[in-house]
């Protein structure tokens, strides 16, 4: 069963074997309990407003199409992130939650508008992170749920709508850990091992399904509604505390984000399931 909330399930230290400590996990290797002491969840579908939640901080500031490698600059606005409450608490609705809004017009500075939405704590450090999401069937945008510490320790999945292929079935995720490694090589972590585009076997745009990475020492495992989608693990993985972020952009870079989308673009974030 669906719980609509956004999960985070955080430690500073990681305790195995059996306690009365936390939320845990169970390790896909040694099929051992890892346990998380620390922990924060937010239902959005309950929320008239995301100013009412103290634990997330809507962003703004603008990236210029030079830095970002678009086409276009990316505004991320305050304005274009709202939610909506559920209608009635135990009915299932489908536009109640997190509302991350894209654009679709290039404003006078040549930007795009987008949403992004932190963690008010930076410290995020092991854990289990997940996320419901519904996302845009509209061309053009890249939606984002990631962990960051810096550009050399960030913890990606990224959905590309310009790729869904609703007549093929394709329905493509990309998912990524930045390293130094990737940042000797222009920020392209597919030529160091840490990216993987995965197929999907559902519709990501129809309904919501739970998207969850656990960042452990050395390894991150990548999940869709509790499917194992990717495992990366060595040297080369994050050390270090961070914040999580939910991101939903355009700059008409052709080989990425593509755009910007014919019409306003929106990711629904209204839930998580926690195991």
């Amino acid at each position: 069963m669906w719980s609509p909330i956004i999960l985070l399930v955080t430690a500073s230290q990681l305790v195995s074997g059996i306690c009365e400590c936390g939320y845990a996990i169970t390790d896909i290797e040694s099929r051992q309990p890892i346990f998380f002491t620390d922990y924060l969840e937010t239902d959005f579908t309950r929320l008239p407003t995301i100013s009412q939640n103290n634990d997330w901080v809507r962003q703004q500031f603008t990236v210029s199409a030079e830095d970002g490698r678009g086409d276009y600059g990316k505004a991320f606005k305050p304005e274009n992130i709202r939610t909506r409450m559920a209608e009635l608490k135990d009915r299932p609705d489908e536009d109640a939650g997190l509302h991350l809004l894209v654009g679709s017009v290039i404003d006078d500075d040549g930007a795009i508008s987008g949403s992004e939405l932190d963690t008010r704590r930076q410290d995020l450090h092991w854990g289990s992170f997940r996320a419901g999401m519904k996302l845009t069937p509209t061309n053009g945008t890249c939606a984002a749920f990631f962990w960051y510490f810096n550009d050399t320790q960030e913890i990606d999945i990224e959905f590309l709508s310009r790729e869904f292929d609703h007549d093929e079935g394709i329905y493509p995720v990309n998912l990524v850990v930045q390293s130094k490694q990737s940042l000797e090589a222009g920020y392209d972590a597919s030529k160091t091992g840490t990216y993987k585009r995965v197929n999907l076997d559902f519709d990501p745009t129809d309904a919501f399904h739970e998207y969850r990475f656990d960042y452990t020492p050395n390894r991150v495992l990548f999940y869709a509604d509790s499917k194992l989608m990717a495992r990366m693990e060595g040297e080369n993985m994050p050390s270090a505390g961070g914040h999580l972020i939910l991101q939903h952009w355009s700059n008409g870079n052709p080989w990425w984000s593509g755009g910007p989308p014919f019409e306003n673009a929106t990711v629904t974030i209204p839930n998580t399931r926690r195991v």
